[in-house]
């Protein structure tokens, strides 16, 4: 568990719960149809997200919430980049927060909890996929240290356009030492 202040706002984050399920499928399910932050065209039911924490909290990855006020600001989590293991010490990350609580810190306090818990892990490198037009997730990215290694055109398509998908990464131990 961890805690950050910005704005005023106390934000705790710590691992979600079963009680936290219902207010990550209303904001995954926002995402959904709102944003193409996730480039899924279908919403999800309880159960579904109840499956996917119990998926990565098996491989002893995280999932996390924010908390405000003890309301649930955002959530994030980090799973195998690719499942050969080959890849097994890097790890994708996913961060996404409430309309209500956004440009609050609330993602960078997700980020950085999740990159603690990357290490803590072993990883040696979280990479983040965003769709190129999301300028706020890569501003904070670029400003925690991610750096841009690629971006690949027109390979997603959502609301009836094609998309961009930038990849960021952040080698988080020294790459001389496996």
């Amino acid at each position: 568990m961890s805690a950050a202040r910005n704005g005023g706002a106390f934000i705790r984050i710590r691992d979600a719960v079963d009680g936290d399920l219902e207010a990550i499928r209303t904001i995954y399910n926002r995402a959904v149809t709102e944003t193409t932050a996730i480039w899924n065209d279908t919403v999800v039911d309880l159960d579904d997200r109840r499956r996917w924490m119990a998926a990565r909290t098996a491989l002893g990855y995280p999932v996390l919430v924010a908390e405000i006020d003890g309301v649930i600001a955002g959530y994030g989590s980090f799973a195998d980049f690719r499942a050969f293991e080959g890849y097994r010490a890097t790890a994708e990350h996913s961060v996404y927060v409430a309309d209500t609580h956004r440009r609050r810190g609330v993602a960078r306090a997700i980020l950085i909890a999740l990159e603690a818990r990357a290490r803590a892990l072993g990883k040696h490198v979280l990479v983040a996929a965003i769709e190129a037009e999301n300028t706020a997730s890569i501003a904070l990215h670029r400003d925690l240290g991610f750096v841009e290694t690629g971006r690949l055109p027109q390979v997603g398509r959502k609301f009836g356009r094609w998309l961009d998908l930038a990849f960021l990464v952040k080698i988080l131990e020294d790459p001389a030492a496996p």
